[in-house]
């Protein structure tokens, strides 16, 4: 029995059965850092529709918002490796508040989630909603019911589990003056937004369909719908379209002409050549919660708290400079060093270094210890004895539990658009976001990533630190993802 087929592309008459939006909604939806509607259609024109193992779901939907494990297909091993694909496109909606929210404005923003979930299966053919608020929300609630119901660490019980994102170790920024990127030299920005909404789906038609919806579109899964009167309460301050499928990258790239497209693997379903949807790369859902589960817990949340079942997810935006990436002469056995590790390399390609990749895009996510980083800097039987740092080893630094289990759920992967680069073109994206314990957490976890500590402490080379050189955050936030049951403006009912 082949235990891929719901990866593999359909047949050519259900790709023309396939249902593709309509040109006039993505115009009516605007910009708001989405590519042009001419991109997107493109996008959706190369994307397929996965054929997933069916996979009976549980009655109850989960009180953890971005539990969606129940409810897609199980994990599939591919090329010997366990792989999990999340649905193939997400959009991230951030929005500000125009004025602080009444109770009336909760149970409408309530009735409109329901009325979406209603709509729209909680599956991958369906919608998988999550949303999410910023401390700009909660500074407008009064902050002594804030202070007795936010988690707090229980390192430190001074500090939240909430705690606005900050500029990281190799972000652009005047607080870095020793960091220059070569490309996309652009200060980041940490925002300021209220909300953000995360809609999931195989279908790019429902993820666009529901948000149009909320904008004020008439209809929803194809029904006339009363949208939510939600126009004089929330700005949308942008939208960005995640997608993530096999060989979808190569295909973009040689549709724009890109002139690194041929070196792109067309097995990947990320930009940089490796596939990385793996099942042990991200923990379960509870160890992300505020409560945690027996492999770690961070805050002091217990059982029948009002945060019980949420979590803080991170979002960032990052250009990747892939014309240095790939433009550098730089061979796979470089490449996938800066991708994983030195110590034990995954893999030193083919002959051909660079054509299609120049190596396998599978490779497997191997725990080494947290001590794994210090030995890639200090070049102990690495690969010809380079003193080089991979992301991976360097990220595994603070990333796990005492037990090994991952402390993260990661929902990340390409875009391709012109948000925030300075001629308006479209480049590759990669937009990144996290479901953690704590923003404490991430950004231990951002700044070992960096791995400046190390690099400076062994003299690792500039240009052999991971893939920091080839990233440029432009944005960044981080927001409370309340548990399902407070997930309409939390907190508004108690004042």
């Amino acid at each position: 029995m082949d235990n891929e087929h719901f990866l593999r592309e359909p047949s050519l008459q259900s790709e023309r059965q396939r249902s593709r939006l309509p040109r006039r909604t993505l115009l009516k939806l605007g910009m708001f850092g989405l590519a042009s509607a001419s991109m997107v259609g493109v996008i959706e024109s190369m994307a397929w529709l996965p054929r997933r193992v069916a996979h009976a779901a549980p009655d109850d939907l989960p009180d953890i918002q971005f539990n969606i494990g129940d409810y897609i297909a199980p994990a599939q091993t591919m090329h010997g490796i366990d792989m999990r694909f999340g649905p193939v496109f997400t959009l991230f909606v951030t929005a500000r508040l125009l004025r602080t929210p009444d109770d009336r404005d909760r149970r409408i923003l309530s009735d409109a989630l329901d009325i979406i979930e209603e709509q729209y299966p909680f599956r991958p053919e369906g919608i998988f909603p999550c949303i999410g608020y910023g401390l700009p929300y909660f500074q407008r609630l009064p902050q002594e019911l804030v202070a007795e119901h936010m988690p707090r660490l229980l390192s430190d019980d001074s500090r939240f589990a909430l705690e606005e994102a900050m500029i990281c170790k190799t972000d652009v920024s005047e607080l870095n003056a020793q960091i220059h990127k070569k490309t996309f030299h652009i200060p980041t920005n940490i925002e300021q937004n209220d909300l953000l909404i995360t809609l999931r789906s195989d279908s790019m038609n429902n993820v666009m369909d529901v948000a149009n919806w909320l904008r004020g579109g008439r209809t929803l899964h194809g029904t006339r719908i009363e949208p939510p009167p939600l126009k004089q309460l929330l700005e949308i301050t942008s939208m960005r379209l995640m997608f993530v499928q096999i060989g979808l990258p190569y295909k973009i790239a040689n549709h724009a002409k890109l002139p690194y497209a041929n070196i792109i693997n067309p097995q990947s379903s990320m930009w940089m050549g490796f596939v990385d949807q793996h099942v042990n790369g991200s923990g379960p859902a509870e160890i992300t919660t505020f409560q945690g589960n027996d492999s770690a817990r961070l805050t002091d949340t217990n059982e029948g708290d009002y945060f019980y079942n949420g979590s803080i997810q991170h979002l960032s935006h990052v250009i990747q400079d892939l014309q240095t990436f790939y433009g550098s002469n730089e061979t796979y056995a470089e490449r996938v060093q800066y991708m994983f590790r030195s110590t034990n390399v995954p893999s030193k390609g083919y002959s051909d270094q660079f054509h299609h990749g120049g190596g396998p895009a599978f490779l497997d996510n191997v725990y080494m210890g947290a001590d794994d980083a210090e030995r890639n800097a200090m070049g102990l039987k690495t690969h010809g004895g380079e003193r080089r740092m991979g992301h991976l080893t360097a990220l595994q630094q603070s990333s796990r539990a005492q037990d090994g289990t991952p402390m993260h759920i990661r929902v990340d992967g390409p875009g391709f658009d012109n948000l925030d680069v300075p001629d308006s073109s479209n480049q590759p994206k990669l937009h990144f976001s996290i479901f953690v314990p704590s923003a404490d957490f991430f950004l231990t976890m951002r700044n070992n990533q960096a791995a400046e500590n190390l690099c400076q402490k062994y003299r690792v080379p500039e240009d052999d630190n991971g893939l920091e050189r080839f990233l440029t955050a432009t944005r960044r936030q981080n927001f409370l993802v309340p548990p399902r049951r407070h997930r309409s403006f939390p907190l508004l009912e108690l004042t």
